[in-house]
This record gives structure tokens, sequence and C-alpha cells, in this order.
């Protein structure tokens, strides 16, 4: 019988590694659909790269990522303490064999504020984020992992958006965040990431989602319409020039409050994002 921490790391590995096939099927229609060589050889190198990386279990890019973990849990299934620290330790074997870059920083708060205490060696002792956990209809415990890097949370924003009771309002402001943040994050084409809440907590929690079960074969009116517009900035692939700067948008909203303002939470994914795997465990 497979352990927990065999399926975790496993899964961690496939996340790191591996594009989805809807994934693929966005970049050979984006370079079918792409006028300009340029940023049809940008596209052509990624999905190369991916292709490659997938048959070695090698990881997609230099920066591996931090592990960010999505729990779904079924009403009655149990999560036990000992389940989370069992993940834990998948987590670590994962980041060992990917092998993730070593990123952990050592020392007490202010020797990783200024990373004065150096790094540690060891892939596995880079902790993963918190997880989120859902409940979902389905009789499963199943554990998502997101392999997220370090340009996109650079480039990333989480802001009030002054609503003015028009979505077209918030989706032009989303747009105008976006357009920048693709092109100063170079490592492109982009999916973008959108969580819509009523707190940086909540916006955050639901952009996270919106990477979760993001589908680029299956978008909604609103993200087509935040895609369709950063495209039109025509940045492209690494800033070339180009009609796809965006493959797609992932978005979540959540529940909303009575008030003038909406929390907006954007990631401008990398061309590796995002970089996702599922097990049920």
């Amino acid at each position: 019988m497979i352990s927990i921490q065999d399926k975790v790391a496993a899964c961690l590995v496939r996340a790191g590694s591996t594009f989805r096939e809807d994934q693929k099927e966005a970049y050979r229609r984006a370079i079918a659909d792409e006028g300009n060589e340029h940023a049809c050889w940008v596209m052509r190198q990624v999905l190369d790269n991916a292709l490659v990386a997938e048959e070695r279990r090698s990881p997609l890019c230099d920066d591996t990522g931090i592990p960010h973990l999505f729990l779904e849990v079924g009403k009655n299934r149990i999560v036990t303490g000992e389940l989370l620290e069992q993940i834990k330790e998948g987590v670590a074997m994962g980041l060992r064999q990917l092998p993730g870059r070593p990123m952990a920083i050592k020392g007490d708060d202010d020797a990783r504020i200024d990373q004065s205490g150096g790094l540690n060696e060891d892939s596995g002792a880079l902790a993963p984020s918190p997880i989120l956990i859902k409940a979902v209809d389905e009789e499963v415990i199943r554990l998502t992992i997101l392999m997220l890097g370090g340009g996109p949370a650079i480039r990333g924003i989480t802001q009030r958006v002054f609503h003015k009771h028009s979505v077209d309002v918030v989706v032009d402001e989303i747009v105008s965040r976006a357009i920048p943040a693709v092109s100063q994050l170079g490592c492109s084409p982009c999916t973008l990431a959108v969580g819509i809440g009523r707190s940086q907590f909540e916006a955050t929690s639901l952009m996270m989602e919106a990477m979760v079960y993001g589908d680029f074969n299956k978008q909604t009116a609103f993200e087509k319409r935040i895609t369709e517009k950063v495209n039109e900035s025509n940045t492209g692939p690494l800033g070339l020039g180009g009609k796809h700067s965006v493959l797609a948008t992932f978005a979540k909203v959540g529940p909303q409050r009575a008030s003038g303002v909406r929390i907006v939470a954007l990631r401008p994914c990398c061309c590796f994002e995002p970089r996702r795997a599922s097990v049920e465990l």
C-alpha cells in the first residue's frame, strides 16, 4: 500500500515537472494563432521545455517554487493532525526528489528577513504555505499542490477597487493593473489568477482557488473579457509583441459585502504556471 507521504511526494514532483493537457493545448492554440514570429519562437521553446521536463521528471524552471497546499474534504471524511503531519513529510520528500531549489532561510525572525542566517542546503527544509481547506460534496480527501514562483509574487497585487456598481469598472481596473504586471514579469505568456473577496485574506484565498480549478479549455465570459483586454496591449511573450501576452484568466468571485469596495488579488502567473497536480489521500 502506498503511504500518504509517498502519494504527496509524487504529486509534488508531478506539479513541478509537468504541464497538464489543457495547458499544452493552450500553447498549441496560441502558437497556431500567433502571427509574430518571435512570439511563436518563445512559446515553442516553453512547450518544448515542458515536454522534456515531463519526460525526465525534472523541474520546469530553475525557480522550482514554494509549495502551496489546497485540501478538499468530503463531509464524512476526517482530517487529523496526523494526516497534516504526513502531508508535511510528503512535501519535504517531494522537494528532495524533484529536486527543489534550496530556498529555506535559517535563523530567527530578523535573520530570515535579512537573510543573514544563510540558506539551508536541504531542499526539503522549505516550508509549504499554510493549508487551505475546502468542504466539497464528493466523499474524498484530495490534495492539490501548487508550486508558485517568486517572479509572479513580486508582480502580484492585492488592492481595493471602488466598483461604482459596475462590473465593467472592476474589469477595467483589473486590466489596468495586469498590463504593467505582465510586461514587467518577463517570463510570459502569462496566465492571470484573480480572486475577488471581502478582505485581503479572502481575496488571496479565492485567487489560489482559481488556480486550483482553472481550466485553459473552459473560460467564463468574465475571464475572457480580462484576457482579451490585456492581450490588446500587444506586449506578447517576453515582451516581444504579439497577440498572446496572456493565455487565459482564472478568476474566482467570492461572497461580497454591501460596500463600495471590492478587494481584488491578482497574480500574473509565469509561462510555466499554474504548476499544479492533485492526489486523493
